[in-house]
């Protein structure tokens, strides 16, 4: 089982939300050198977020949110064994603690687990559905479709961000880490291509942004170098 194989590496939370002045932060994994660096692919993702010439914007705003709906999802579930009620007791990111509101605007306080659910079932109706995301041939977009896409990249940058902040060690010891760094640069490349997502939405997490930006741009200098390189 990959609780089993994985446990020896994992350390469990016993930290309790008791409306106490937050403790403070560990030292997070995440920023570390030589897990940074580490990606799947060296592809300039700058590039690839860029909104093609002849393409309409909702349709390449659907596409790319969808894949991404599919890619953090995927990458989400390869650590949900280690995200329960009793391990995440609040949707927690660092210090800041998220809470779901319901189809009435009402305000709920739930797990970790409670909400990327609600997240992933609300999303997954959305993009099913062909009135908001559709994909027949001449079928409009609604009015309100920019500001739906906004909101499902919100919830789906908390994911990301939950799973970085509470289970990074687990997606370590799985060595799944360049799979969610290389989702990480291509998804923030996105929403701030399209500005999809407030800046003080993501702020809590401009320390990884910032590392991967320079990462990439001293990747892309190695390469340059490699290939100015002459042997004789």
């Amino acid at each position: 089982m990959v609780l089993q194989a994985v446990g020896k590496v994992l350390r469990k939370s016993k930290g309790k939300p008791n409306g106490k002045k937050p403790a403070p932060e560990e030292k997070k994994l995440y920023l570390e050198p030589e897990y940074t660096k580490s990606r799947i692919t060296d592809f300039e993702f700058k590039e690839l977020v860029m909104l093609p010439r002849e393409i309409d914007l909702n349709e390449w705003l659907a596409s790319n949110t969808t894949t991404f709906f599919h890619h953090i999802n995927l990458q989400y579930s390869t650590i949900s064994e280690f995200c329960t009620g009793e391990s995440c007791q609040t949707m927690a990111v660092c210090n800041t603690q998220y809470y779901w509101y319901d189809e009435r605007g009402k305000k709920i306080k739930c797990t970790a687990p409670q909400y990327v659910d609600f997240v992933m079932s609300s999303v997954q109706k959305l993009v099913t559905d062909e009135d908001v995301f559709p994909t027949k041939y001449g079928k409009e977009f609604p009015n309100s479709f920019e500001s739906l896409v906004k909101k499902i990249c919100k919830y789906l940058f908390h994911v990301l961000a939950h799973i970085y902040s509470s289970h990074f060690k687990e997606t370590l010891a799985l060595e799944l880490h360049g799979h969610l760094n290389t989702l990480y640069t291509h998804f923030i490349l996105f929403i701030r291509e399209f500005n999809l997502v407030d800046p003080k939405e993501t702020i809590i997490m401009d320390d990884l942004t910032e590392l991967s930006r320079i990462t990439i741009k001293i990747l892309k200098l190695l390469v340059m170098e490699m290939k100015s390189w002459d042997p004789c």
